[in-house]
């Protein structure tokens, strides 16, 4: 019998955090749940964070996941927005590694090559793709379906270089050989 593995996806942000859980047994990616963790408008930015870290302890205790997958932070025009989304996404490291889980990164680059083949995916291109991949019957909101990808990006990563590592490929010095 396969292992199942349960990815936690996280797509951060200081107003809406978006987090998604599939399983893996095998070549099989199974949605688990997904949502967002909504901030309340107006409030300080530290009582934002204690909401993203709280909630996603909550999501952390109740699907519980073996490995987590964050988006990377990208550098926006506006360096405040930039700032922010730096704060969302350390609280949300706190909040993983908190848990002892083993968390990995992957920019919205790799994320949207992954799930949908090129980097320039629209939001929507994302979404549908999400929905085909998990069979979903209804389309997820765009930070859960983000946070979902992050968790196939992650699946579809582990098993291309287990299925690699199988055909003979080794890594030395972090290079394949």
């Amino acid at each position: 019998m396969q292992e199942k593995v349960r990815i936690l996806g996280v797509d951060p942000g200081s107003r809406i955090t978006g987090f998604g859980v599939i399983d893996v047994i095998g070549q099989q990616y199974i949605y688990v749940a997904s949502g967002c963790i909504k901030t309340t408008p107006g409030v300080a930015l530290a009582e934002r964070i204690r909401m993203i870290v709280s909630h996603l302890r909550e999501v952390i205790a109740i699907y519980q996941p073996t490995q987590t997958a964050v988006e990377q932070v990208f550098v926006n025009v506006n360096p405040a927005a930039t700032l922010m989304l730096g704060q969302a996404r350390g609280a949300v490291l706190a909040a993983l590694t908190l848990g002892t889980l083993p968390v990995f990164e992957y920019t919205a680059l790799q994320v949207k090559q992954a799930v949908v083949g090129h980097g320039k995916a629209a939001k929507e291109q994302v979404q549908h793709m999400i929905v085909q991949m998990l069979a979903l019957s209804g389309t997820p909101q765009a930070d859960a379906a983000d946070a979902l990808a992050v968790a196939l990006t992650h699946a579809l990563r582990n098993h291309t270089l287990a299925a690699q590592i199988q055909q003979g490929l080794t890594i030395k010095a972090g290079r394949f050989r």
